[in-house]
């Protein structure tokens, strides 16, 4: 892991994650203070045992900041019941309206854009538009994107803290800013979507207030940041390849943005922490041990996809780890994909002339993983 830490900002981790995989796909990193798992089968087998491994590092004694409380660190049965509350949230909004306005956003952005010699594809276009589909989709007022995206990256660095500890602080307050957010969106709720919802049956929820509001914290961050990213990266990746666009118009959109999503992996990395000693692949994880999956890896592992560094739109079954898998499964990711299969299908259905005037430059961050610029003309 030190050779990808001390590399330039934004370095392809992939040949690193295939050596990894075939000479230590379990082992300890001194540099993480953690094992590292980079094998489909591995990551999968931790990420389905809540049990033996704790998303809640409070179950190994650890002190958690109340702002850290969230649908994503809690385990069950908290987390059971918070996710139970937030998938009927998810299910009593109108997705037929939500895709609709994420679909005029989209075309009145191109539009828009269409008109320049060229754009950055990342502040120009993914960036509005994630951020706009996550307010849709909690049905709150637009949120000013210029004051938005340092307190977004803020929690993004934070997710390297274990590399980089000088990061942590920092995304402790902006996390805790966002969930004053949400604690005034809760205070003057809106007549509709998920904080819509929330607001109206929060009372006989039995979900604590903090947890609550971090978890629409959360919601709000990872579908602007996940979500983002997967757009920036799917985009870098298929104008990387000549005939991407055009197969992505003629085949199958759904099947296309699971690959895509496998392919490009925007969370890179997952941590647990090992409740009850475990033996993977041959290692003996101890209680108390921290555990870091790359997920980035077990989405390229040739054990579980054939021609794993190959974009496959017809590929399936596509069981990439992308959205995580088990209990603490990625509660947002049929708005991503939604998201993902409207902007991909307009630009290949309507602008396939579509091409980069210019490198993607890559964020140095190693867990969330996205492209900072990525310069491309319409025309």
């Amino acid at each position: 892991m030190s050779e990808l830490v001390e590399a330039s900002p934004g370095r392809d981790p992939h040949p690193l994650y295939s050596r990894l995989r075939a000479d230590h796909p379990v082992h300890w990193s001194e540099l993480l203070g953690s094992w590292v798992l980079t094998r489909h089968e591995d990551c999968t087998s931790v990420l389905r045992d809540s049990r033996s491994f704790a998303s809640d590092w409070r179950r190994i004694g650890e002190d958690v900041p109340e702002p850290m409380l969230s649908i994503q660190t809690v385990d069950p049965p908290e987390h059971t019941g918070i996710r139970h509350f937030l998938v009927d949230a998810v299910r009593a909004i109108d997705h037929r309206a939500l895709e609709e306005t994420i679909a005029r956003q989209v075309d009145a952005r191109l539009k828009d854009l269409g008109a320049r010699d060229g754009f950055d594809f990342v502040a120009d276009f993914a960036e509005p538009v994630a951020l706009h589909t996550v307010t849709a989709f909690l049905g709150v007022p637009p949120i000013d994107l210029d004051w938005f995206r340092p307190v977004s990256q803020a929690i993004v660095d934070g997710m390297d803290a274990g590399i980089w500890p000088e990061k942590a602080g920092p995304a402790v307050r902006a996390r805790a800013l966002l969930a004053e957010m949400s604690a005034d969106w809760l205070a003057d709720p809106p007549g509709g979507g998920l904080v819509g919802y929330v607001a109206a049956h929060e009372a006989g929820s039995g979900i604590s207030r903090p947890v609550l509001l971090n978890t629409l914290r959360a919601v709000l961050h990872a579908g602007y940041e996940s979500a983002g990213r997967l757009l920036t990266g799917g985009m870098a990746a298929l104008l990387a390849e000549p005939d991407a666009l055009p197969l992505l118009a003629r085949g199958d959109l759904a099947r296309a943005v699971e690959e895509i999503v496998r392919f490009v992996s925007p969370v890179q990395a997952d941590g647990r922490a090992c409740v009850i000693e475990t033996t993977i692949g041959g290692h003996t994880i101890k209680a108390g041990d921290p555990v870091t999956m790359l997920l980035g890896a077990a989405n390229r592992d040739p054990s579980r996809f054939a021609e794993p560094d190959a974009l496959d739109f017809s590929r399936h079954p596509n069981p990439h780890l992308g959205f995580g898998r088990g209990a603490h499964s990625c509660l947002g990711q049929s708005l991503a994909t939604l998201q993902a299969r409207i902007v991909f299908g307009t630009i290949a259905a309507e602008h396939p002339g579509i091409h980069a005037t210019g490198r993607a430059v890559w964020r140095g961050n190693l867990t969330l993983r996205g492209v900072a610029r990525l310069p491309v003309s319409l025309s």
